[in-house]
C-alpha cells in the first residue's frame, strides 16, 4: 500500500471515529441555535365538552461534526406548578390545568423522562450543517370553571446535543 493510500485510509478512519456516538454528545465542536414558536391556546370555554389543543414547534440549527446516529434530546421544565404531571397556567389567583405532550395523541407528558414523563429524541440530519425540529403538543383539560383573563405559565425547554 502506498504512503498516500495509507494516509487516506487513516484520515477516513479518523473521520468515522469522530462520528461515533459519544456519551451524551451527538455533536462535536458544534455551534447551535434554537428557536420555538409560542404555544397559544386562543380562547378557552369551560362549557365546551372537549379539551382545547394547541401545537408549538422547537427548531435546532447547528454546524459541526455530527456523531453517527446522533440525536438531540428535548426536555421541558414543570413550570410554576412544580409538577410536570400537574402543570397549571395562572391569572391572578386562578389556575387553569393544562399539559405538554410529546405525541399527537397527547398521552406522553413532556418533561425530563422521570416520574411517568418522557422526553423528545429527534435524529440529527446532516454532517457539517444540520437542522431538526420537533412539535410540542399542548392541551387544556375541558370543563374548568375559571375567571376570565389571560392565563400563562413559563416553561424552560432544554435541548441537549
Amino acid at each position: 500500500m502506498s504512503g498516500s493510500a495509507r494516509l487516506l485510509r487513516w484520515c477516513l478512519l479518523a473521520i468515522l471515529a469522530a462520528m461515533l456516538p459519544a456519551a451524551a454528545q451527538a455533536c462535536t465542536l458544534c455551534s447551535c441555535t434554537t428557536s420555538s414558536t409560542s404555544l397559544s391556546f386562543g380562547s378557552y370555554s369551560p362549557v365546551t365538552a372537549s379539551p382545547t389543543d394547541a401545537t408549538a414547534q422547537v427548531s435546532i440549527n447547528c454546524t459541526g461534526v455530527v456523531s453517527l446516529f446522533g440525536q438531540v434530546e428535548i426536555t421541558a421544565s414543570p413550570g410554576a406548578s412544580g409538577a410536570a404531571l400537574q402543570r397549571t397556567m395562572s391569572h391572578g389567583g386562578s389556575t387553569l390545568r393544562y399539559n405538554l405532550y410529546a405525541d399527537p395523541g397527547r398521552t406522553q407528558v413532556l418533561a425530563d423522562g422521570t416520574g411517568g414523563t418522557t422526553t423528545i429524541a429527534t435524529p440529527l440530519n446532516g454532517l457539517l450543517v444540520f437542522s431538526t425540529s420537533a412539535p410540542v403538543y399542548g392541551r387544556i383539560t375541558a370543563g374548568q370553571w375559571v375567571a376570565s383573563g389571560s392565563y400563562a405559565d413559563t416553561i424552560v425547554i432544554t435541548v441537549q446535543y
